[in-house]
């Protein structure tokens, strides 16, 4: 059943800051909050060529609490994606946004285990993190905890116009989730009415299958009409060709981490339904829509 706090019509009136809005998730993010005709301003770190009509960008750092302000000042939600692997940071962040007061949607990880006393990796310790930052602060986010992003697949995409052959860490099987479920999710709640804001637990999206790497190729391979396949590299050489595709170290080895000791999950919930209406999509539609990403 959809989730009762799903919103309806339309919110000329609303207005949001996007971080993160120049990633694949942030862009389909602003994409449908411009299509509910809400004022949308987005927060990044340099000056495009090509600003988004109708978008306000605010430029700088989100560590940096001036540009914060300035940045919260006339918003009524923010869509907060941490790009750190630190969560220290973020305590003059929580601060600006307690005295900004907007409804706050944070999207963390599926793989959080509430039950432990440390997280399997440290991308998704961060996560973890965040979410009990912004509690103690006492924003009572709404928190999206994400599947594995299917647009991750993008990176693929180099590989692909070389030869039919994925090489790369191998991670666990995992409901990956299409990033426009999560988009259509997130705008939900952020524009959901003032009177019927979320008070569940953590949603946790995910899309409508399990799936390991060398399925999702073998899906996408049938989209693009070519029989392709994975192959998984050793931790030291992954190392080394992630160091030189010009990757940071440290995101490096978090990588490494999380493909080592991550576990599988099973678990595929309804949460994107309750909160858009509408099952979550595959992967395999995924792969057909996007096409073009891998010519």
């Amino acid at each position: 059943m959809p989730d009762t706090h799903r919103p309806t019509g339309t919110h000329h009136h609303a207005s949001v800051l996007v971080t993160g809005a120049a990633g694949s998730l942030g862009r389909e993010v602003v994409d449908r909050l411009q299509e509910h005709g809400a004022r949308v301003r987005c927060l990044v770190r340099r000056h495009t060529t090509r600003p988004r009509p109708g978008v306000e960008p605010v430029i700088g750092d989100l560590t940096d609490p001036t540009v914060l302000r300035d940045a919260l000042r006339g918003m009524d939600a923010v869509l907060l994606l941490w790009p750190l692997l630190d969560s220290a940071p973020a305590h003059e962040l929580a601060a600006e946004l307690v005295a900004a007061a907007p409804r706050v949607v944070y999207v963390s990880s599926t793989a959080i285990d509430d039950e432990a006393a440390q997280q399997s990796d440290p991308i998704v310790q961060v996560h973890a993190d965040m979410e009990v930052l912004l509690r103690d602060a006492g924003l009572r986010p709404v928190v999206l905890r994400s599947d594995t992003l299917a647009s991750n697949a993008r990176g693929w995409a180099a590989q692909l116009r070389a030869g039919d052959v994925i090489a790369g860490s191998d991670i666990a099987r995992t409901a990956v989730v299409d990033e426009r479920d999560v988009a259509d999710a997130a705008v939900a709640v952020l524009l959901a009415p003032h009177d019927a804001r979320p008070t569940l637990p953590p949603y946790v999206l995910t899309g409508p299958e399990v799936l390991s790497r060398a399925d999702q190729i073998a899906r996408l391979g049938a989209a693009l009409g070519r029989r392709l396949s994975f192959q998984s590299l050793p931790a030291d050489l992954a190392r080394s060709r992630m160091l030189a595709d010009g990757r940071p170290e440290r995101l490096v080895e978090a990588l490494l981490a999380a493909s080592a000791n991550r576990p599988e999950s099973h678990r595929v919930t309804d949460h994107v339904e309750r909160l858009t209406g509408r099952p979550a999509g595959t992967f395999a539609r995924w792969a057909v829509d996007h096409v073009a990403d891998f010519g």
